[in-house]
């Protein structure tokens, strides 16, 4: 299984190495062929506005839409999130629009305001998850389609689905816990059989 790791900016070597440990090849995403033969794609955190310049300049937002509407399981962390958001707050970007989220960025504060601490993810068992809040945006509203799949204890929501899009307010990757990489490989591992996938992919990217 090939997962794609934007590695334009951020933290990215820190998800490459989980994907690696879990069985799965990590494959650093800085140019549109390496979107080719992708079984999902993580959009690690760093800094948004960055990301997304970088993502233009490379000419990868729209080649990563249209893969992500064709069903493309795609995860974003933090700064992901954002750039996964359909509208964003602090202040309004123009992001890839794959969500039916509200999203607000840098809403727990500076970098002096990180913290840890667990949280209830129901869909990964009992356990508490040890999450990593780092400069992390706040997802302020959901449309219909969105389900929530964490709060905090005073009901802010930190983790939601949309179909084959996950989002994450904080960073999984910079846990011991890699159980939020096992789901999102589980998704992955349902998508689409090699030959449509393949016509997909081709269809996204833009020739030379």
């Amino acid at each position: 299984m090939k997962i794609g790791i934007l590695a334009l900016q951020g933290d990215f070597i820190e998800h490459t190495d989980i994907i690696d440990k879990l069985g799965a090849r990590p494959v650093p995403v800085r140019q549109p062929e390496q979107l080719e033969g992708l079984d999902g794609l993580i959009i690690p955190g760093g800094e948004s506005t960055t990301m997304l310049k970088l993502m233009h300049n490379y000419n990868l937002f729209q080649p990563i839409k249209e893969l992500a509407h064709s069903g493309l399981p795609v995860m974003g962390t933090c700064s992901g999130m954002v750039l996964l958001a359909k509208k964003v707050f602090n202040p309004d970007m123009n992001t890839l629009s794959l969500m039916d989220i509200d999203v607000r960025r840098n809403a727990f504060g500076r970098q002096v305001d990180s913290f840890e601490t667990g949280i209830s993810v129901p869909l990964l068992g009992d356990k508490p998850f040890p999450a990593v809040f780092i400069r992390a945006p706040l997802i302020e509203n959901t449309g219909p389609d969105v389900d929530i799949m964490s709060r905090l204890p005073d009901s802010k929501i930190v983790a939601a689905r949309q179909g084959n899009i996950l989002a994450f307010s904080f960073h999984p990757e910079l846990s011991n816990d890699s159980r939020i990489h096992r789901y999102f490989l589980e998704i992955a591992a349902g998508f689409r059989s090699e030959d449509s996938k393949e016509t997909i992919v081709k269809a996204a990217i833009p020739a030379d």
